[in-house]
């Protein structure tokens, strides 16, 4: 590669520095003072885009002034729809656990998906070009675009009008100071409440302005807010959440590593942040600029109630629907045993979520990794050693649980989002690896044909029914024994539980493997049930549906996500058979639940049951 070209493409990473700065600094500063983890900021991300794309249409920008106050007049339209958001919904979500305040952030991008599209189309969308700034510059034989020096220019300035913001106004002194601690701020007399708003407005004002700045480069488009929330939450995590240096610094990093990895490292283009991620983490658990995270709660759990052994009722109510799953195939035709077999996967799938979420407080992003790990073994064992049904899926466990092992013990060495964020990047690698070794994995084709012909549907029914049910006993039991209680005191008091002699790291070990196994389990009775499996097994919409199956349910019990996986997957596919806009009916729906059970549907009656009880 010639010096131009070199140049040319260092530039080139900073310029997508820019973008990715301006959307993670937003992100950043949301969680260092919300605590809340917004998955709706790619979203807001992708409405800039389309608000610059109408601006610059409306008022036919043709020169470069008209153009930079359409992209700032857009970014103040998003700022103020996320005011709209924070009045209305998150600042009713503050005083409930951090994990339903992330729910209502996702049912928030599910409706921003669903409504641009209703009201731009689902092509893509090209600003036009302003003269002025087309073309580029020639840089020792190289072409470098003239656009991407004003992209790098305007983060410039955002970070300097930053920095003053921050270090030279009281409204800065009160941001550090939240970011230290919001609770001795709040003692000190401070609004919160209204902190709170200017900073998620802040936020989203930025993630607009990223946006509307990025329609120069690309088209706006329906697929670029999932892209940038990605790489944002990479681009916090590596610099470390609530530092604004830290984004800075990892925006730089990953905009340079990327540019110049599609020229020497094509083949690591779609997993080389992540493996940043993974290794900064490995040597920092709290990024680069992140303070240590001392052994803390990690959630909020102070009302949950004490373990008690299942009721009569309930057991009467599991026994009665086991007996109705048992006699359903007499009654229900293909199709129904077909859906009651997906529901059964979902709730394990969710089961093995709640173990490490519920009992053990840890978030993670990855948990679709074990899910697709599984799915694979069986598939591999069919496809390349002929294995039998019974074989291939006493494989899947096994090869999740490896995985799990090797990978637990790189990601229990951190606790909060850095957990979530690390679980994310290994099982990204893992997607990435599958996504691209076509000759193994068959790539994006995936590998079909999976169904043994021995085996009738019908047994397999009955096959996955007694593997669900001893699953969810299983699983219900755990947090009743040994393991269980030493599991609780580790997120309830990790330092305290330190302290008389419990090995917190071993213990969270133990229990993301058992976890993960019971997820390679439902991954493998996926790839039966499917007859094929492709890379989206281990997606992030994977991870994500099944931690919204279990707070939609409730993390105080195991009936919250056998609820809560019934409810999602039976709602997703009831919306799919009668509207294509079923994002938007999901997500008010998702909205609903929370408002109105914001501990889950189980969660949230069992509370109010013990009120009544306690009368």
């Amino acid at each position: 590669m010639s010096l131009g070209l070199f140049l040319a493409q260092a530039l080139t990473g900073l310029a997508s520095a820019a973008t990715l700065f301006l959307v993670s600094v937003g992100l950043s500063l949301v969680f260092g003072i919300t605590r809340v983890v917004n998955f709706a900021h790619g979203a807001f991300f992708m409405v800039g885009a389309y608000v610059g794309y109408t601006l610059t249409n409306y008022f036919a920008a043709s020169d470069a002034l008209s153009y930079w106050l359409c992209v700032v007049a857009a970014a103040v339209i998003v700022g103020a729809i996320g005011m709209a958001v924070e009045l209305l919904l998150m600042r009713r979500m503050y005083k409930v656990p951090e994990l339903f305040q992330l729910l209502a952030t996702f049912a928030v991008s599910l409706l921003i998906d669903d409504i641009l599209p209703i009201i731009f189309g689902p092509e893509d969308l090209l600003a036009p070009r302003v003269r002025s700034l087309r073309g580029g510059i020639d840089l020792f034989g190289a072409r470098m675009p003239v656009y991407d020096l004003y992209m790098i220019a305007a983060a410039a300035i955002v970070l300097l009008l930053l920095y003053i913001a921050i270090t030279r106004t009281r409204w800065g002194v009160l941001i550090r100071a939240a970011t230290q601690d919001r609770d001795m701020v709040g003692a000190l007399g401070v609004n919160q409440a209204w902190l709170f708003t200017g900073v998620f407005t802040l936020g989203v004002f930025l993630a607009g302005l990223a946006g509307a700045l990025q329609l120069g480069r690309t088209s706006a488009n329906l697929g670029m807010g999932t892209s940038a929330i990605t790489e944002a939450f990479v681009v916090v995590v590596i610099g470390g959440m609530g530092s604004v240096t830290g984004a800075l610094v990892a925006a730089i990093l990953i905009g340079e590593l990327s540019a110049l990895g599609v020229a020497y490292f094509p083949q690591l283009n779609l997993v080389l942040m992540f493996l940043i991620m993974a290794a900064v983490l490995a040597v920092r658990p709290s990024g680069l600029f992140g303070k240590p995270e001392a052994l803390t709660r990690q959630h909020e759990f102070s009302d949950e109630p004490p373990l008690r052994a299942i009721s009569r009722p309930l057991a009467f109510a599991a026994i009665a629907l086991l007996a109705l799953l048992t006699i359903a195939p007499a009654v229900l035709g293909t199709y129904g045993l077909s859906v009651v077999v997906d529901v059964m996967i979902a709730i394990v799938f969710a089961g093995s979520l709640y173990l490490i979420l519920g009992p053990g407080g840890l978030v993670t992003f990855g948990h679709a990794c074990y899910f697709g790990v599984g799915a694979y073994a069986v598939a591999l064992g069919i496809r390349y050693a002929g294995l039998s049904f019974a074989s291939a899926l006493v494989l899947a466990p096994l090869a999740a649980s490896l995985f799990a092992l090797a990978f637990g013990w790189l990601s229990v060495r951190v606790s909060g989002v850095y957990f979530a964020m690390l679980t994310f990047a290994l099982a990204q690698i893992v997607w990435s690896v599958v996504f691209q070794w076509y000759d193994v994995t068959g790539g994006d084709n995936g590998l079909i044909g999976l169904w043994p012909t021995s085996l009738s549907p019908l047994v397999f029914y009955f096959v996955t029914l007694a593997l669900t049910a001893g699953s969810i006993a299983i699983l219900g039991w755990i947090p009743h024994s040994a393991l269980g209680y030493a599991l609780r005191v580790t997120r309830d008091s990790p330092a305290r539980a330190a302290a008389i002699g419990i090995d917190v790291r071993l213990v969270r070990l133990f229990a993301f493997v058992i976890a993960s196994l019971f997820a390679g389990l439902a991954g493998g009775l996926s790839a039966f049930a499917k007859g094929s499996v492709f890379p989206t097994a281990i997606s992030i919409g994977r991870s994500i549906d099944g931690l919204v199956m279990v707070l939609m349910g409730g993390v105080e019990s195991i009936a919250g996500p056998v609820v809560g996986a019934a409810m999602f997957y039976l709602m997703q596919t009831e919306i799919l058979r009668y509207t294509d806009r079923w994002r938007l009916v999901l997500g008010v729906l998702i909205i609903l639940i929370v408002l109105v059970f914001p501990k889950g549907v189980v969660g949230s009656i069992s509370q109010r049951l013990r009120g009544e009880e306690s009368r």
